[in-house]
């Protein structure tokens, strides 16, 4: 009896030892970025903000487009707990249309994966009517 709680007391001390794992969240400002109306060839970069609110360090692994249209840039170094980082987006704004494209981010976060969003639309002045 006495080896029965010794094992079960030495199970419910590992088992909260492991509850109290620290982990890296991942906070975005904004999910989307709004470019709105742009003229063909104008500045395409945009920049997502997010902060690590948990309480151990983030680190970006991977940052994909849904379209070669749009050149995402992810973080080199963790970013520490409280501390923010930015993902910088790049889009061609020398392709006339509306902008509507995915960038997946993938992290050791609580939340894995994240969808950020841009949107707009690119037209050409010299066409105007």
């Amino acid at each position: 009896m006495k080896q029965l709680i010794t094992i079960l007391f030495i199970g419910l001390i590992s088992f909260s030892i492991q509850a109290q794992e620290k982990v890296a969240k991942i906070e975005f400002k904004s999910d989307t970025i709004d470019y709105g109306t742009i003229e063909k060839g104008a500045n395409g970069v945009r920049v997502f903000e997010f902060t690590n609110t948990g309480d151990a360090p983030l680190i970006v692994s991977k940052v994909t487009s849904s379209c070669g249209c749009t050149v995402p840039k992810k973080p080199e170094a963790p970013i520490m707990p409280g501390k923010t980082g930015e993902i910088q987006v790049k889009y061609d704004t020398n392709r006339v249309m509306p902008i509507r494209k995915t960038i997946t981010v993938i992290s050791n976060a609580d939340t894995p994966t994240v969808a950020l969003k841009i949107k707009g639309e690119v037209i050409d002045p010299s066409k105007a009517k």
